[in-house]
């Protein structure tokens, strides 16, 4: 113990903020909910040692409260996860339940910037409980919480992530709807505002689970991309995200060791697609046939279930995968299904992964409730993401590849590098059953024998040849290949695709910059 008095007064003062933070009973009446402080959340997300905390002494500028604010509110630092940097706010709902306010704003903010200027990712812990009113309610705290503009101007020029781990309401929601990846944790809620707010505002009682809870964001918002079941299950999630990802956008993934064979062939990956083209299957089935490791990190499974946005690893290298899932409506395509495209290929983008896009899409969803839904618009601008995309595309047509949704994933012509069909493939502008009613109808509906009129014609006819052949014969399609093959074909493509000019500089790349979440 040092007998300079300056140095006890400071070990004294970071002592009390660090150890009783809120205070000991606000400690005590987190761990009673069966959740971490937040301090003790960034202690098990970080490697053990690592955590270097700013802002311990900083309080709330009303000096009423200064004593009861150690931190106000937010915790903040640096460290490092699986010995990569990383810059970490956290939400400490032992103070004021961890209101936003001017203080403890400048504290995350600083540490956003520090993360931008030397491109680490930045990590968000939430459960906040909204705004501190005394702080915002007068008309000269107001105009100084400039954050929302802050945060809706950054680019993916490094990773962000949120966990919602909480009753999260204002602050941390706004970092989730911004964020490239975000996870929540069941029983936990996510919303704008908290329900006492809403019944005060508008006479409406809801809870907490009905407003904002996972099973909300899974299905309905699609606002984040994986369920925790507890805090640490949240913790290896973002490191599992990670795992995937460069430190920010000027670099690439890390690429492991893999095992180096380009003949594997695989005789059951043909097995798993029915020949018929109106039998079902899970595409989920066949990806981790394609991959190093048998493995692969779906995100936003429960949203657009029928398209299957998802990261894995071939030949070492992180990839993309677009895939239609033919478990889910056939495989067709809805709005939600394109949104979740569109912020994948922009992610993919921003951090240098490349895209590999399964084709088996018999068309997007039509009627009432998709142009309600606004897939007009969808539908383009996720075409518009793939135009604008620089990283490498690999395109294979499985089974079917109707219509508009063929060239939305990466059909002929759509800035990809390698397409690729399989023998069994179907490409046309729609079923040919559904074709030869619309063309031919009214003889179909005149003979004697409906249904045996109508496959005369589509085996007779050249106007419903919808085989690969055809494609492969005005190469449409770089080559109809072997689908034991698959992954041996897709793994010389991208030692191709990925070659010197991979990845652009970041003034080459317009997406860094589009909608942050979609």
């Amino acid at each position: 113990m040092t007998d300079d008095k300056d140095i006890q007064e400071l070990l004294h003062r970071k002592a009390r903020a660090i150890k009783n933070m809120g205070g000991p009973d606000k400690i005590e009446a987190q761990h009673s909910r069966g959740r971490l402080t937040a301090r003790e959340r960034i202690l098990a997300l970080l490697d053990p040692g690592s955590f270097v905390e700013f802002g311990a002494l900083a309080h709330s500028e009303r000096d009423e409260v200064a004593d009861r604010t150690p931190g106000d509110g937010k915790i903040t630092g640096l460290g490092t996860i699986m010995g990569r940097k990383v810059g970490v706010g956290a939400d400490d709902v032992t103070v004021f339940h961890a209101s936003s306010s001017y203080i403890g704003g400048k504290k995350v903010h600083r540490i956003e910037e520090l993360c931008y200027k030397h491109g680490f990712p930045f990590i968000f812990l939430g459960e906040c409980g909204g705004a501190r009113l005394p702080d915002i309610m007068t008309s000269r705290g107001l105009p100084r919480f400039s954050v929302a503009l802050d945060l809706v101007k950054r680019n993916r020029t490094v990773p962000m992530i949120t966990a919602i781990l909480g009753e999260s309401f204002g602050g941390s929601s706004w970092y989730a709807a911004v964020s490239d990846f975000v996870v929540q944790m069941r029983g936990s809620c996510m919303a704008v505002s908290s329900p006492r707010v809403i019944e005060v505002a508008t006479g409406e009682r809801v809870d907490f689970e009905e407003l904002g809870g996972v099973e909300v964001h899974a299905q309905v918002t699609g606002q984040l991309d994986v369920v925790a079941e507890d805090e640490l299950d949240a913790f290896a999630q973002i490191r599992r995200w990670l795992s995937f990802m460069p430190q920010n956008a000027e670099s690439v993934p890390a690429r492991l060791a893999w095992d180096e064979n380009f003949e594997v062939v695989d005789e059951k990956l043909p097995t798993l697609v029915p020949k018929r083209r109106n039998r079902g299957y899970d595409m989920r089935h066949l990806i981790p046939r394609l991959t190093d490791d048998g493995e692969f990190f779906e995100l936003r499974p429960w949203y657009g279930p029928s398209l299957i946005t998802a990261l894995g690893r071939m030949g070492g290298r992180s990839v993309g995968f677009i895939a239609s899932n033919p478990y889910f409506f056939a495989g067709s395509i809805d709005a939600a299904g394109c949104d979740k495209a569109t912020h994948f290929t922009c992610l993919c983008e921003a951090f240098n992964i490349p895209l590999i896009f399964l084709q088996d899409v018999p068309g997007f969803f039509v009627g009432k409730d998709a142009e309600r839904a606004g897939i007009i618009t969808k539908i383009l601008r996720w075409f518009q993401a793939l135009a604008l995309a620089t990283v490498p595309k690999i395109t294979l047509i499985i089974r079917k590849a109707y219509g508009m949704a063929f060239f939305s994933m990466a059909g002929t012509g759509c800035n990809n590098d390698f397409i690729y069909a399989w023998p069994g493939a179907d490409i046309s502008f729609m079923d040919p059953r559904v074709g030869v009613n619309v063309v031919h109808g009214k003889r179909i509906a005149a003979a004697a024998d409906p249904d045996a009129e109508r496959e005369r014609i589509l085996a007779e006819s050249p106007d419903f040849d919808t085989a690969p052949w055809g494609a492969a014969g005005h190469f449409h399609v770089d080559d109809v290949i072997d689908p034991r093959s698959t992954r041996a074909v897709i793994l010389r493509s991208l030692e191709y695709a990925c070659g010197d000019r991979f990845p652009r500089p970041v003034s080459e790349r317009p997406l860094l910059s589009w909608p942050l979440r979609l």
